[in-house]
């Protein structure tokens, strides 16, 4: 037991570390439940990666798009146009996943990740001869870029999160609603609301052909960047808080744009659509009750 008096004498720098910290380790602690998973049927992994499309909706709008529109209007800034960070920032983050889409389109053959999926594609159909072999690569080089987009999505989501903790920690004092443990609180929120967001890759990525520690791997990756914008956040609060609107928004537009032009197509084609579309309804719920519970 840490008492708070002893934790707020450490410092922003340190505090937001501190925070962040536990944000990427719950990040971890969520995409370790791939490791609950004994073999899963194809109808499990479908349900899970439409739990993910749910999780990824409800956040973009109330862990990004509600705070980024609220900031907007708090500072007193843009007046009757508070809805343009949040303009701004979705449409920047959708064009920034399209380009990163076209991107690694043009990588993908040359991957390790890939080349490693196309053998394992092509151990799965046996010897088809040299049209086999293509269609194990595309079908490798797709699943490469989608998972590869899911991941880049979500990290971008988890920039402006850690951004937003150290804001917290760097600016306790500064007003009378900016209190240490407000800025405490914030971290335990954003934590807690991260562990079905590790889950969110982790899951996918095993259905994707990913082994079990791959998978966890790239998951907790996703949180690694927190404890990095955190204390850049917390360093250069006056510099960080005024763009937070713009950050928030932006990580949103990506995630809307993965869920709408990769995750949805991806299970519509497949044999279990409804049961997908249902793990997206529950992924939505939990995702929105951690967010609205946690405030």
């Amino acid at each position: 037991y840490i008492h708070y008096a002893t934790m707020e004498t450490q410092g922003p720098l340190v505090n937001a570390l501190a925070g962040t910290l536990f944000t990427w380790a719950v990040t971890a602690l969520g995409s370790a439940a791939v490791y609950l998973t004994h073999q899963p049927s194809r109808k499990f992994l479908d349900g899970a990666l439409g739990f993910a499309a749910g999780v990824m909706m409800a956040a973009s709008y109330w862990s990004l798009l509600a705070p980024s529109i609220e900031m907007a209007e708090e500072s007193g800034l843009y007046s009757w146009f508070s809805f343009l960070p949040a303009l701004v920032g979705v449409i920047l983050g959708a064009y920034f996943v399209h380009m990163a889409d076209h991107f690694l389109g043009v990588i993908g053959a040359s991957s390790d990740v890939a080349t490693d999926l196309i053998a394992q594609y092509k151990k799965t159909d046996g010897d088809k001869g040299e049209k086999g072999n293509d269609q194990a690569q595309a079908q490798a080089r797709g699943v490469w870029r989608r998972t590869m987009l899911l991941a880049i999505a979500v990290t971008v989501h988890n920039i402006p999160e850690g951004l937003a903790v150290g804001v917290g920690f760097g600016s306790v004092g500064d007003s009378s609603s900016s209190t240490f443990t407000k800025a405490v609180n914030l971290a335990i929120g954003i934590g807690i609301q991260n562990f079905p967001e590790g889950m969110a890759i982790s899951l996918p990525l095993y259905r994707a052909g990913f082994s079990k520690w791959d998978a966890f791997w790239y998951g907790q990756m996703s949180g690694m960047v927190e404890p990095i914008a955190g204390i850049l956040g917390a360093a250069a609060v006056t510099y960080f808080e005024p763009i937070l609107p713009y950050a928030l928004a932006f990580a949103a537009g990506a995630m809307i744009f993965v869920v709408f032009d990769d995750i949805v197509p991806e299970y519509s084609n497949g044999p279990n659509k409804r049961l997908a579309n249902w793990g997206a309804i529950v992924g939505f719920v939990v995702m929105m009750t951690l967010d609205v519970g946690l405030g």
